[in-house]
């Protein structure tokens, strides 16, 4: 339990760069917190006292504004960054090395006592209001962009942005270097707008070709010495 709450620390450390020390992360940081009091309710839930857990993790949710069911089951070195407002259901599964923003939701689409939450594989990286929903799994080193609504799985290192969730790319979620950079992760209906107003330039390129062509045609044509018999249209 010790060790685990050393790796957390310094999991904020590494991803928190406004973190100064272990002392401040582990006195001021609300969502490490989080994570502690998730881990002593979960430890009662799968012992049997759920009305504990339960209660245990009201405390948390209070305390920190961030919801974790007792019932879920959390990795390693999980950083919730910021913390409020952030919500995972009972059967949600979260990895290792994961980081989560203010606001994610990990939520269900069923009232069945079955397997209704995300599960969320290693080093995967969750930006702020983004919300999975359903039983679905998110591959290893994955990246959610900041607001998406994901409803269908997504492969390990794939980048995924929008609503719904679309694939923006494959195989770069697992640079430790960029897993940060939010300002990378490409938008799809931007690429969109990009895409028609790079349209639109080259159709006003076009027609301003055709113009030129055709007032160089008139030139010619008025120049052009007249047959007999013919008149000239003014």
């Amino acid at each position: 339990m010790i060790e685990q709450m050393r790796e957390d620390v310094q999991a904020a450390l590494e991803n928190d760069p406004a973190a100064r020390s272990a002392w401040e992360v582990a006195l001021l940081y609300p969502g490490v917190h989080a994570v502690w009091i998730h881990r002593l309710a979960h430890y009662f839930w799968r012992r049997g006292h759920r009305l504990l857990g339960r209660f245990i993790s009201e405390i948390g949710r209070r305390l920190t504004g961030v919801e974790i069911h007792p019932g879920a089951r959390l990795g390693r070195r999980l950083f919730i960054d910021h913390g409020m407002g952030v919500v995972i259901g009972e059967t949600a599964e979260v990895g290792n090395d994961v980081l989560m923003y203010q606001g994610v939701v990990l939520g269900g689409t069923s009232r069945e006592r079955k397997k209704r939450h995300p599960t969320v594989g290693d080093g995967v990286v969750i930006g702020a209001g983004a919300i999975l929903l359903g039983p679905i799994e998110v591959g290893d080193h994955a990246r959610v962009g900041a607001g998406s609504v994901v409803v269908k799985p997504v492969p390990a290192s794939a980048t995924v942005v929008g609503v719904p969730a679309r694939i923006t790319r494959l195989g770069n979620g697992a640079r430790p270097e960029t897993a940060l950079e939010h300002n990378r992760i490409s938008d799809p209906i931007l690429g969109a707008l990009e895409d028609l107003v790079k349209g639109y330039t080259r159709l006003e390129q076009r027609v301003e070709r055709l113009e030129r062509a055709l007032q160089i045609h008139v030139l010619v044509m008025d120049g052009a010495p007249q047959r007999r018999g013919e008149r000239r249209e003014v």
